[in-house]
């Protein structure tokens, strides 16, 4: 068994964010791993690319898959971390992904279609995607896919702590949306304390991003 790294296009109007980014075609939008850290809250958080933010908020204001929001803190010039709560109307593949027991480790618009990077223990895991892009009407494209030896060996540059943490934290829900768990459960289930579990956490999923990133034909970006 080999873990799966997979970078993947989709494209639906109510894919969370997906009317804000075309009212405001300079908005660049990243997630942001590890923010936040209760699964009551309902809060996702974004890193914001705009050369006009007045015009991004408008087009949030208006867009059906947002329900509450907040610029939270501005990081430098036209840049700023905004915080969402999804409508019941947003159509969020993240959840599916947790489902189908894998991570997003990115995602970002591409104009009004989503790139999203994800980690999946196994290619089959993968399905679970496209069954439900095709029951949505989510057009769907495999842009790229690398095999890993499985995450529970080599894992891609991942130290045994590391391993151990992201592995807890799948298992125990906490990457899925809404989470099921929180930080401080994991790091129960650890036996270390709150802030060694986000340092953990943090690290190991930067390092399977840069994995990644190493393994794609464009490293030398």
């Amino acid at each position: 068994m080999s873990d799966i790294k997979a970078v993947v296009r989709v494209e639906h109007p109510d894919i969370v964010l997906t009317e804000t980014v075309n009212h405001d075609r300079s908005a660049k939008v990243k997630s942001v791993s590890e923010a936040g850290t209760d699964p009551t809250s309902g809060k996702f958080f974004y890193r914001i690319e705009s050369a006009d933010f007045s015009r991004f908020e408008d087009g949030l204001r208006s867009d059906n898959t947002v329900g509450e929001f907040e610029r939270v803190i501005e990081t430098r010039d036209q840049e700023a971390i905004y915080s969402f709560e999804y409508t019941d109307e947003a159509k969020v593949l993240s959840s599916v992904i947790s489902t189908a027991n894998g991570v997003t480790l990115e995602m970002e618009n591409e104009g009004r279609a989503w790139i999203f990077t994800i980690w999946v223990p196994e290619r089959t895991n993968l399905s679970h995607l496209w069954d439900y892009a095709q029951q949505h009407d989510i057009e769907i494209d495999l842009l790229r896919v690398n095999e890993y030896d499985s995450l529970g060996t080599k894992d891609a540059g991942l130290t045994d702590s590391q391993r151990e943490a992201l592995l807890v934290a799948l298992e125990t829900g906490y990457f899925e949306e809404p989470r099921n768990a929180t930080l401080s459960e994991v790091a129960a289930d650890l036996d270390i304390s709150q802030p060694a579990a986000s340092g953990l956490l943090r690290r190991g999923t930067k390092r399977l991003v840069l994995s990644s990133l190493v393994d794609d034909s464009d490293e030398s970006d």
